[in-house]
């Protein structure tokens, strides 16, 4: 594994670089990491926090060079950046907005243009499709930078640790469903928005897939041993093997899961429990 070093310039691939915010937490890792693509006219995808300097950092890596700025998300560990970073060189702002604040997004995100599924992004330099992948949110894309096959993953995955699903603007149904798009793209490696990148993709997603789904089915017998149960009852029988001190963020993904369930017939919510319509398989 590489080191994740705030602020350090790595050289990913032919065409990418990234530099890592220096804004580390449980919910970031070791950080948010900004992606730069292009060497004569460079597009950054997730300029990250409004750190001072981290925004000082990659001025100085694109040398006066930097055309466009890509967002994977708005959420505030990944785009905040992006309004300082136009305002000093002109750059363009792109990516999706959510129509309603959640109370997680960057508000200040005007993009200049937005995106729609599958569309291509190309220069002289390079060629960029653009993933729709809802499931962390609602607004979030991925970025495959072609040539080289590396897709930029924002949030939807994220090396040692999976993705946290708040309802209602995260979708347990759509995230699962976007894992499942992505094999059909013609992928090298996954360059996550924290953590290192992996050069395993379709092993990877495949896990994730599984992780999510194994999940689930904890969850049905879970609740098939209660009966009747809150998320607060639930937790601790379908994040035993998770740390206590991370369950309260695991409520979050927890509902998630119930509400794909419901919506798939699986199980009924009346005021705040929740019962099992069919036998866990």
């Amino acid at each position: 594994m590489v080191d994740i070093s705030p602020g350090q310039v790595v050289q990913l691939s032919s065409k990418v670089r990234r530099i890592t915010a220096p804004n580390p937490g449980p919910m970031t890792g070791a950080g948010t990491n900004t992606y730069l693509i292009g060497s004569d006219n460079i597009a950054v995808v997730d300029p990250g926090p409004a750190d001072p300097l981290h925004i000082k950092t990659i001025l100085e890596a694109c040398e006066g060079r930097l055309k466009w700025i890509l967002v994977t998300h708005t959420h505030r560990d990944h785009s905040p950046a992006a309004k300082a970073l136009a305002e000093a060189t002109g750059a363009l702002m792109m990516g999706n907005t959510l129509a309603e604040d959640d109370g997680f997004q960057d508000v200040d995100f005007r993009p200049h243009k937005s995106f729609i599924h599958d569309e291509c992004f190309a220069t002289d330099e390079f060629k960029i499709r653009v993933i729709h992948t809802p499931g962390h949110v609602g607004n979030h894309l991925c970025y495959l930078v072609e040539d080289d096959g590396l897709l930029i993953t924002g949030d939807h995955i994220m090396q040692g640790s999976t993705v946290v699903i708040i309802p209602p603007y995260g979708d347990m149904q759509d995230y699962i469903a976007s894992l499942s798009l992505l094999l059909n793209y013609p992928l090298k490696s996954l360059a996550p928005g924290h953590g290192s990148l992996i050069d395993t993709p379709v092993q990877e997603i495949q896990r994730l897939i599984a992780h999510r789904l194994g999940r689930e089915e904890k969850v049905l017998h879970v609740l098939a041993d209660l009966a009747v149960a809150t998320i607060d009852a639930l937790t601790p029988g379908v994040y035993d093997d998770v740390d206590p001190k991370l369950h309260p963020i695991a409520k979050y993904s927890l509902r998630a899961h119930l509400i794909k369930l419901e919506k798939e017939g699986r199980v009924s919510l009346h005021k705040d429990s929740w019962t099992l319509l069919g036998a866990a398989s």
